[in-house]
């Protein structure tokens, strides 16, 4: 089969880095274009980190810079998790410059170019630039494929005890493409829980280049998740891109998906329905279990390809 085309959306973000360089070495997927977010940590990092990890992969894709804020309030980083620079202060040469223009507008250019059903938007941020871009053109849905994002939980939350960072940095953006109508898959905090890197899995990586010298350092970089016990660190948004590159790792579930945008502590929450207890279509599907093991063994497989 001939490569997935697909758009990253992303706001790097240790995790994100390491979603990118496994998108950018997998042979799978066709990367026609790496938007940039704030969330994480700032917009000004965030596009200066798309920007410099795309060219260490030696790749020629475009980075456009989108959104700094969400559609309503203020973007809230996390230092805690990515650093001040949203990378743990691993310093990265810097890439090339990005590419002219704002996201929503780029992502909107390649649909109206594309035939339908042939680009797939992959979002690892708050969804700001993707739900700029399907809200203010829907007449483009129709070349869209498919929708991948790493958000939401359909329990309980990483930044409060309800909402999941990147929902809550954004749910009017979430609720636009959980709208939209083409088919979302949701790899939310109980599949990422799934997917968390050892220390001792870490320790075993060797091969490989500036890539994955860079890759090491950025994971070595996150304290160990306090609400997973310590055990190491969760592989959030590579859970989205590896569900291109690996259906089979992973089982899924249809359901039923909307955002609380209320402004109560509830506010941010992706309400998921697993078992058809409301009313409504079956929206998106969630991925539910993850092979973890084959997991890892391919992204280690992949890194290692990197220069």
């Amino acid at each position: 089969m001939s490569p997935r085309k697909i758009i990253i959306d992303c706001d790097p973000g240790t995790d994100d880095a390491i979603a990118l360089f496994l998108a950018l070495a997998s042979p799978e997927l066709d990367v026609r274009k790496v938007t940039a977010v704030g969330g994480n940590v700032g917009l000004e990092h965030t596009l200066r980190n798309a920007r410099a990890l795309v060219s260490l992969t030696g790749r020629d894709v475009p980075v456009v810079g989108g959104a700094d804020r969400p559609m309503l309030g203020s973007f809230i980083p996390e230092p805690r998790v990515h650093g001040q620079n949203g990378v743990g202060g691993v310093m990265l040469p810097d890439g090339k410059p990005a590419a002219p223009g704002i996201a929503a507008d780029a992502i909107r250019d390649m649909l109206r170019a594309a035939a339908p059903g042939e680009i797939t938007l992959v979002g690892v941020g708050p969804a700001t630039n993707l739900g700029l871009a399907l809200a203010t053109e829907p007449a483009l849905l129709d070349r869209i494929a498919e929708i991948v994002l790493m958000t939401g939980a359909w329990a309980e939350g990483n930044v409060t005890p309800d909402a999941e960072f990147n929902a809550w940095n954004d749910p009017e953006a979430l609720a636009v493409v959980l709208a939209c109508g083409r088919p979302v898959t949701l790899a939310t905090l109980e599949t990422t829980a799934q997917a968390l890197a050892t220390p001792s899995w870490m320790a075993g990586l060797s091969g490989g280049g500036a890539c994955l010298q860079a890759a090491k350092a950025i994971m070595a970089s996150v304290p160990p998740s306090r609400r997973l016990g310590a055990r190491g660190t969760p592989q959030h948004d590579a859970c989205a891109i590896m569900w291109l590159v690996a259906p089979h790792l992973f089982t899924t579930r249809p359901v039923h998906a909307a955002m609380d945008l209320g402004p109560g502590p509830g506010r941010g929450r992706t309400v998921i329905d697993r078992w058809e207890r409301v009313a409504g279509p079956r929206n998106a599907q969630v991925l539910e279990t993850v092979d973890a093991a084959g997991f890892f063994a391919l992204l280690a497989e992949r890194l290692a390809t990197l220069p």
